[in-house]
């Protein structure tokens, strides 16, 4: 019987429209990115925290390098990782090996009050096993489909929800928890959930069939027939069509290039969210709210907290119906770490009801992109398989310039800031929308380009293709806190609006430049669309 979808014979029960490994996927990579995006939050709010408040009192430009050399070099090790799969391991073994190196991150850096040696040795492990996991898991996803069209794109969109109701909830719950309660536990959550992850991918593993089981054992039996009678066709027509297929490749590489260049523009900017975006957040902005004001965030917080809980944890029950019968202990698992999230959302929120006052967390901004991925994700889904879909050059260009947009909003709601200001009280609206126009652009970008980079890379190279995506982001990731480093100089001489339009002229500019290389590249992809 032939399968629609890659996998085993569980895998073709679908969970809205797409097959249930999706979605053993999409709830592993979900608790990877609560650890990541929990751990992040906390970072340089850590760093520059006083002694006296637990943190280690650095300079913003200190601890804006570090947050930039550490979120660049766990983008540059998934280039290893992908080899190392690819050659060695199989992408299922290097995602519970990099899992597990995260788990031991995590746990070191509960332990950061023993001794520093433990906060820098939970950072390197959770750049060794980001490098493990990052490429692979993106790697699984795309083998699933046995097409190229819209599906895989639509597939590609929905895990990427996955990735942001992990950021969601990372941000919420372990930036919470470490500035209102302690640093060492919002870093020790982050871990825990890690090894859920962990342990419900390790245990529904075969639902994937040989994809992802080693570097040959990646493609299914019927994909296996048609490599055959390709490479008969190619004995046949040796001289001719070897030549077509190297110059295919090489364009569709080429293409690949391209993107990974204008993407960095892109996560250089977007990547302000944890480095100058939190200091502007921590120091800059009105957080304090009393009265009818208190309440009214106390509502709406409550509204943006249960709302995803609920949409994730009716995605969990559908894919529970699916594959309890086959896969009853990662299910249990699953449902045991969401048992746990939810006491520990409720007892925020009471918490936070029996005040009068209301001292928003600096950290608390960052759910913003996650809860409007978890918003719009779908409808954008929907788009994308529809007639009005755009072609992916001109959705990095939309993405680029309603980046530039957000930037611009924090940019006009800066002109009230003295030069040299260290701290002031703007509104939270600037913050808001800022947040909401970056995550329409992201949606444009991120999830287009991982499926991009499956589509037009070599099947052998697809897992290498994706490291070298990934290098990109480095450099983005390095960029942006470098550059973010130098907001106390560029305030001090010449404020903070022209700071933020940094990020908005340069991603605009960017933007307008895809638009003119759109057909060049459409061309270059030969019929990949």
């Amino acid at each position: 019987m032939e399968f629609k979808f890659g996998g085993s014979e569980t895998n073709q029960k679908t969970v809205l429209g797409h097959p249930s490994g999706l979605f053993v996927l999409f709830f592993t990579e979900m608790w990877e990115r609560f650890s990541y995006y929990g751990m992040r939050a906390l970072l340089v709010l850590f760093l520059v925290s006083t002694l006296l408040d637990g943190g280690w009192a650095w300079e913003r430009s200190e601890a804006l390098q570090l947050y930039g050399l550490y979120t660049g070099l766990v983008y540059i090790t998934p280039i290893f990782g992908g080899l190392i799969a690819d050659k060695l391991l199989g992408y299922r073994n290097a995602i519970v090996v990099g899992a597990l190196l995260m788990t031991l991150g995590h746990a070191s850096m509960a332990l950061e009050g023993i001794t520093s040696i433990f906060f820098y040795l939970g950072l390197f492990l959770l750049i060794i096993g980001n490098g493990l996991f990052k490429p692979n898991i993106s790697s699984m996803v795309g083998q699933l489909y046995k097409n190229q069209g819209k599906e895989k794109d639509a597939g590609y969109t929905i895990f990427y929800m996955g990735i942001n109701a992990g950021a969601f909830l990372g941000i919420l719950l372990c930036g919470y928890i470490g500035e209102k309660v302690g640093w060492h536990y919002g870093f020790g959550l982050a871990g825990i959930f890690m090894f859920f992850g962990m342990l419900q991918f390790y245990y529904a593993q075969k639902i994937f069939a040989r994809i992802g089981l080693s570097p040959k054992g990646t493609v299914d039996f019927d994909d296996a027939i048609e490599d055959s009678i390709e490479e008969i066709n190619d004995d046949l027509e040796e001289v001719v069509d070897e030549a077509k297929k190297s110059k295919v490749t090489r364009d569709r590489l080429i293409v690949i290039g391209v993107l990974a260049f204008f993407t960095i523009f892109f996560w250089w900017a977007f990547e302000q969210a944890g480095g100058s975006m939190t200091i502007f957040a921590n120091d800059y902005t009105d957080r304090v709210l009393t009265g009818a004001g208190a309440n009214t965030f106390k509502i709406v917080n409550t509204i943006l907290t249960i709302v995803p809980m609920l949409i994730i944890t009716w995605v969990l029950t559908m894919l529970f119906r699916q594959t309890f019968s086959k896969f009853a202990l990662s299910n249990i698992l699953l449902g045991t770490s969401f048992v746990i999230i939810w006491i520990i959302v409720i007892w925020m929120l009471v918490r936070e009801f029996q005040s009068d006052q209301t001292d928003v967390p600096a950290s608390w901004f960052g759910i913003l992109n996650s809860f409007f991925i978890i918003a719009f994700a779908p409808l954008f889904s929907k788009i994308w398989q529809s007639k009005y879909n755009p072609t992916g050059p001109i959705k990095f260009a939309i993405g680029l310039i309603l980046l530039g947009l957000g930037f611009g909003i924090l940019a006009y709601g800066s002109m009230s800031i003295p030069l040299g200001a260290k701290t002031a009280s703007v509104s939270m609206i600037f913050l808001i929308l800022a947040y909401l126009f970056h995550t329409l652009g992201e949606l444009c970008v991120s999830p287009v380009g991982l499926s991009y980079v499956s589509k037009l890379a070599p099947v052998k190279l697809v897992g290498m293709m994706f490291g070298v995506w990934f290098v990109a982001n480095f450099i983005a990731n390095w960029t942006a806190g470098i550059t973010g480093s130098y907001i106390d100089p560029i305030v001090e001489e010449y404020g903070m609006t022209t700071f933020f339009l940094i990020f908005t002229l340069v991603p605009i500019g960017a933007g307008i430049i895809m638009i003119i290389l759109n057909k060049t590249l459409l061309k270059m992809m030969h019929g990949i669309r």
